[in-house]
């Protein structure tokens, strides 16, 4: 069945390979992305060849550029049967090393974004009584890392809001995903599209050579692993077409995607969730 979807952040990597891949089965595609009149002004125009694409400007940290994408989709589509929160920055560096507002910068792409988002699609989807948000976080947003941690926590608090809004929604019949890549090559990971990282290097210098050594060996490890694995993706795309398929009201809260992670992700998740479960027996029984 033909779904209308809205996906954010598709000028590159996920994103523009869930809007092919989408399109290809016959969905119709709001593709949102920034800049479509000047830096992204070629892949807006390639993805706006495709059939069943429409390509629309957002910028999810700016309250007025969701409003206006949303409202211009709404009025043209009349419903979002799916929404696809995958904008998002990364950022390197140690905590200490970040101003708050190099911080705040990334929560209102990666946090407050989402909340935008959703605001937009969730009143048409209650009163639609269906609905389906599948939210893109990241493999380590159950836990964190060093030298990412900004990143990790606006992602571990995606997870929040997903896992929240799962039981608020449900009487609406509007399901929430949240998909945890591992590391693949994709222009967020190379280097190729400019991330958030820290801003004080006055900071970064009293910490010494140790840690530039733990931040070097870091990602030295994890680049060796998404060779290794051969990391595609299209694996990320293929999924989210998977979460589509599925029946309404089977699919799962989380869904992991991330094959170096080597089956260690689903024990995490599902360990979590049965604590949870015991948890909340001790609360509410």
């Amino acid at each position: 069945m033909e779904k209308k979807i809205f996906i954010t952040g598709t000028s590159s990597g996920f994103g523009k390979l869930m809007t092919k891949t989408l399109a290809a089965e016959g969905h119709t595609l709001i593709a949102g992305m920034r800049g479509t009149q000047d830096k992204n002004k070629a892949v807006a125009e390639e993805l706006s060849l495709l059939a069943n694409v429409e390509v629309v400007e957002i910028d999810v940290a700016d309250d007025v550029s969701v409003g206006l994408a949303f409202e211009k989709t709404l009025a043209k589509y009349g419903a979002i049967d799916v929404l696809i929160n995958n904008a998002g920055v990364t950022g390197y560096g140690l905590l200490e090393s970040y101003s708050l507002d190099k911080i705040r910068e990334m929560f209102e792409i990666n946090f407050y974004g989402v909340l935008r988002t959703y605001q937009a699609v969730l009143p048409g989807m209650r009163m639609e009584k269906r609905g389906l948000v599948i939210n893109i976080t990241s493999g380590a947003s159950g836990h964190t890392l060093p030298f990412m941690i900004p990143y990790f926590a606006s992602k571990f608090g995606v997870e929040s809001i997903t896992e929240g809004l799962q039981e608020e929604l449900k009487q609406f019949n509007i399901e929430n995903v949240t998909i945890q890549p591992g590391v693949y090559p994709t222009e967020m990971t190379d280097g190729s599209k400019a991330g958030l990282s820290s801003d004080k290097p006055e900071i970064t210098l009293q910490y010494g050579e140790k840690a530039a050594q733990d931040f070097n060996a870091l990602g030295t490890g994890l680049y060796r692993k998404l060779t290794e694995f051969k990391m595609n993706p299209q694996t990320i795309a293929e999924g989210v077409l998977a979460l589509i398929n599925m029946p309404d009201g089977s699919r799962p809260l989380r869904y992991p995607l991330d094959a170096i992670a080597q089956g260690t992700d689903h024990e995490f998740i599902n360990a979590r969730a049965e604590i949870k479960s015991r948890w909340l027996d001790k609360y509410m029984s």
